[in-house]
């Protein structure tokens, strides 16, 4: 980590968004409160623009504002967005994209008052499910705000929760760990499991969605407990959502506080997501590795001859986001027509070759055609590869062939 950084996490979705940040020097990332002292840490995802001039308000400042000019504030911006729909203000037209770019300027610019940087080195944003029309929106927005593509991470909310568990204390995370979130009368609960025996440690984090009765919460909720715990060994338990509020958990909570350590808050995916932009960026090697949803789960690579030696070139990495991970070199091919594909699982010291046949190459002499190889992951577990003949400079020229082919583990 440089002695000067600044990164920002904000967790959203179409409803409220989340703010932390964290400098060089503090002892964790801190979280944007909207009332001064107050643990008031959610924005709606709002905006509207003053009646008659060009300044634009977000979150709760927004609300205000539509009351004093009687009329709605312009919501659902990234559903908006995703779906490429475009908004009237004031008999001007403006692209829905165009607006949510705003409103993270705008969240951003909270962030600067407290006296940090207008941009920060490192924007991590953490949603619910991430998809490929997140990523190209996400990636529009960064380029906008005039950050560069490496600067921006994207991850769900179960990748926060797992770097903000690490980041803690060994003695919460020594065992299980729990996550519970709730929201209207549904219950996510995440289980978050440590492999000790690999290298670096495996972690997964498996789901299961229940049912919340609203009339018998408490009950039903610790049912929920009884049913979540059992067979493991839980050192601590984390609550987040709005369907904690108020003081309905009785017989839930003293059953969940026997033996483990609790907490409760609504910040916790944002600073989760501080803590991936400081475990990027820190010099110490991460000694975990998370097999999330949208992790790749192969390892694809060449086995390929430089300067006289054999050595693995890495085209695309177990552990990477497959919405963003991508991989391509350029090679000489020396010998038969074909190019074999290492496919490798993160655990495991056995590979599989996968050869792919360069039909229709024309005859040349060895060391005189190279190739541009890419690799584009199409889902976690597959990989589409593209191979392309580039002749030899003035001595071979190309035969413009392509090849496509997509494997799977």
């Amino acid at each position: 980590m440089t002695q000067q950084c600044y990164y920002i996490g904000i967790d959203m979705d179409d409803r409220n968004a989340v703010i932390s940040y964290y400098k060089a020097g503090m002892r964790e990332p801190e979280t944007l409160s909207t009332i001064a002292g107050s643990e008031i840490y959610q924005i709606p995802v709002a905006l509207i623009k003053k009646r008659g001039i060009g300044q634009w308000f977000i979150g709760e400042e927004a609300k205000k504002m539509a009351l004093i000019q009687n009329e709605d504030v312009i919501g659902h911006l990234l559903d908006n967005a995703l779906a490429k729909k475009q908004v009237t203000v004031e008999n001007i037209v403006y692209e829905a994209e165009e607006l949510f770019a705003l409103y993270i300027k705008k969240l951003l610019l909270l962030a600067s008052r407290l006296g940090n940087p207008g941009l920060p080195d490192c924007l991590v944003i953490t949603v619910e499910a991430l998809s490929r029309e997140l990523t190209e929106l996400f990636g529009k927005v960064a380029e906008d705000l005039g950050l560069g593509r490496s600067q921006l991470i994207l991850q769900d909310r179960k990748e926060s929760f797992y770097y903000f568990v690490y980041n803690q204390k060994q003695e919460l995370w020594l065992h299980d760990i729990f996550l519970f979130d709730c929201r209207g009368d549904e219950v996510r609960c995440c289980a978050t499991v440590r492999d000790t025996r690999t290298v670096p440690q495996m972690v997964t984090i498996t789901e299961e969605v229940h049912a919340l009765d609203g009339t018998h919460k408490d009950e039903s909720f610790y049912k929920i407990l009884l049913d979540s715990f059992h067979g493991h060994i839980c050192s601590s338990v984390y609550l987040v959502g709005d369907g904690f509020d108020g003081d309905w958990m009785k017989m839930s909570l003293s059953y969940m506080c026997k033996g483990r350590r609790a907490f409760i808050g609504k910040n916790l995916y944002s600073k989760g997501a501080c803590y991936a932009a400081i475990v990027r960026e820190q010099k110490n090697p991460w000694p975990y590795v998370y097999m999330g949803d949208n992790e790749m789960k192969v390892n694809v690579s060449l086995k390929v001859k430089n300067r006289g030696k054999w050595e693995f070139l890495s085209l695309i990495n177990a552990g990477d986001n497959w919405y963003e991970a991508s991989g391509d070199c350029e090679v000489l091919l020396d010998g038969d027509k074909e190019i074999d594909f290492w496919l490798q699982l993160p655990h495991s010291r056995d590979a599989r070759i996968e050869k792919l046949e360069l039909s229709d190459l024309p005859e040349r002499k060895p060391k005189t055609t190279r190739l541009r190889i890419s690799a584009k992951p199409v889902s976690d577990s597959r990989v589409k590869i593209k191979i392309r003949d580039l002749g030899f400079g003035e001595i071979v020229k190309s035969s413009d062939l392509t090849w496509e082919y997509t494997m799977s583990l």
